[in-house]
């Protein structure tokens, strides 16, 4: 059978594309019906139509349910690139004129907003005061997530951890973040804290981060009898809680729980670990007023 090729990309076929990926990210015809403002019977012709263009099929829809085929979740990738592209495209049209206007894109890891240090609150502050047109988008992800989307464009700048750099980013350190191993209140440990050693904490159930960590604190989990994983900081703070598991967290992160006697930090001496926490853009980055702004507005102490 004849492959059918998509011979060029014309604005009704971005409106189809920008109406998948509507779909998708509401989980049905029936929920995208008020954001996009058609019915559901016309949103399925237009699927039908973009199905026809591409030359395969999007999603499968039916008393089934919605689902989104394997090329259909490949082709939602490809349309985030090309959205980012156009966006890119509007800011630097506009940059002729001198207009600070378009949408400016952050990936930020999760539970980082209450470090003290406030470099990207404050940039982003002045941004949003002295350029009201500009629209700030922030996402929350994952290292590698982050990491992928700057590279390809689709965000214009990431706040990561430091663990391994990539050859096509550019990092700049803003904090310096360190961890400790925390129980619950409900755990055994939580009211023998000075008296317990190294060796005792390998008889209790610890969790490992399902996510990148440095060198040195993957040999701390090492000393540790893991039974359990989790995505993110906050799962891990969920483990900690049931007085079950031992767990690593950014000091500042379990802050609230250990003021409130719901946490405490165990061996602080031994079982700890720091991590840089930086900013990273891309280092092929086009000439974006705004990225340059923000750059510029990041005050490092």
């Amino acid at each position: 059978m004849k492959v059918k090729k998509l011979q060029q990309v014309t604005n009704p076929d971005i409106k189809l594309l920008k109406i998948f990926k509507t779909v998708c990210e509401c989980g049905s015809f029936t929920a995208a019906e008020s954001l996009i403002g058609i019915s559901r019977s016309a949103i399925s012709l237009h699927m039908s139509d973009l199905e026809e263009r591409v030359g395969f099929r999007l999603c499968q829809r039916g008393r089934a349910g919605f689902s989104v085929t394997e090329e259909g979740q490949e082709l939602l990738e490809y349309i985030d690139v090309l959205l980012a592209s156009i966006d890119d495209f509007r800011v630097q049209v506009n940059q002729i004129h001198n207009k600070f206007k378009g949408e400016f894109n952050i990936g930020i890891i999760n539970n980082l907003v209450t470090i003290s240090n406030e470099h990207i609150t404050d940039a982003l502050r002045q941004l949003s005061n002295e350029h009201p047109d500009v629209k700030i988008n922030i996402s929350m992800s994952t290292l590698s997530d982050i990491e992928s989307k700057v590279l390809d464009g689709r965000i214009h700048i990431g706040v990561i951890p430091f663990v391994t750099p990539l050859k096509g980013l550019e990092y700049i350190d803003l904090y310096e973040e360190n961890s400790y191993l925390y129980c619950g209140n409900k755990h055994p440990l939580f009211s023998k804290k000075h008296l317990i050693s190294l060796n005792e904490l390998k008889k209790y159930k610890a969790i490992m981060p399902n996510y990148n960590l440095p060198s040195d604190a993957i040999h701390l989990h090492q000393l540790l009898n893991t039974k359990a994983s989790a995505t993110d900081r906050e799962g891990i703070a969920f483990l900690i809680l049931t007085g079950n598991f031992l767990g690593f967290l950014p000091d500042h992160y379990a802050k609230k729980w250990v003021s409130e006697s719901q946490m405490v930090s165990l061996l602080e001496s031994e079982m700890t670990y720091s991590t840089k926490i930086c900013l990273i853009t891309k280092k092929t980055k086009s000439n974006n007023m705004i990225l340059k702004y923000f750059l510029s507005k990041i005050v490092l102490s």
